[in-house]
């Protein structure tokens, strides 16, 4: 099923290979005028000449021969002009294709992770609406409900973090899909960031248990800066994280330097 978005993407990358393919039938078209007028200019300068002659066998000239044969060559001309024109404008358009197509999927992977994490979010929320009136229900049990409300909302502030680093990555991958063909053709330094964050699990005496695991990675071209990676929130929760920082630095398709720093808490 695909999305508004994705629907006017495809639009619009359907609307520069016609674009795109308008362009080459002109290009066409005008070397096929040009061979025209060429053609009758020759035959211009064949009929306006005085050709004498003299032979011993007494044969004439085949001038038709000739024209036919030019026809023929410029004719030929014409069709691999053509057919090399189509033939690049394919090779390009299947490239722009799994180009769109593979970050398609990347964008629908995310977007899939975010709504597990707005799934998570919501019970979590419940949970703490539950906490909250057994708070007023119970008042003897009021400072341990107090502790575990405070734990959960720790932990909705983590999922929302984790949610907004989400955000940003859909947000490269909307960059990538819009600029590819410019990345392409330019030699920009690549810095890729792979960022890695283990699970933690949290219960209380009210029954109830929960766990979350996440990972994200976020790739992107840089000039000259680079865009630090969204900070998580620390909390007193017992938890295990470990974030990795890997910078990869190229020049030409080459690597220049590689360089990798792991951050625990």
């Amino acid at each position: 099923l695909l999305c508004p978005q994705d629907v006017d993407e495809a639009y619009m990358n359907k609307v520069e290979l016609e674009s795109r393919l308008e362009s080459l039938t002109d290009e066409i078209n005008f070397l096929r005028q040009l061979y025209e007028e060429e053609l009758r200019e020759l035959q211009s300068q064949i009929s306006d000449t005085s050709v004498v002659l003299s032979m011993d066998n007494n044969r004439s000239l085949d001038l038709d021969g000739i024209i036919a044969e030019v026809k023929a060559q410029y004719e030929d001309i014409a069709n691999r002009s053509r057919a090399e024109a189509e033939s690049m404008y394919q090779v390009k358009y299947e490239e722009l294709k799994t180009t769109a197509g593979k970050h398609g999927d990347d964008l629908r992977n995310t977007r899939s992770e975010i709504n597990e994490l707005n799934r998570l979010i919501q019970r979590i929320q419940a949970e703490i609406e539950a906490l909250k009136n057994q708070v007023w229900e119970w008042p003897p049990r009021g400072g341990k409900a107090k502790q575990d409300m405070a734990r959960q909302l720790r932990e909705y502030q983590e999922l929302m973090n984790v949610k907004l680093a989400l955000d940003i990555e859909i947000a490269t991958y909307r960059k990538l899909l819009e600029g590819e063909e410019s990345r392409l053709e330019s030699g920009m330094q690549n810095l890729s960031i792979h960022t890695k964050m283990t699970g933690y699990s949290a219960g209380f005496g009210g029954g109830f248990g929960g766990g979350f695991g996440g990972g994200f990675g976020t790739s992107f071209a840089s000039s000259g800066y680079t865009m630090p990676p969204p900070t998580l929130e620390s909390s007193s929760l017992t938890k295990s994280r470990a974030i990795v920082i890997k910078k990869i630095e190229t020049r030409d398709g080459k690597l220049v330097s590689e360089s990798s720093d792991v951050l625990a808490s």
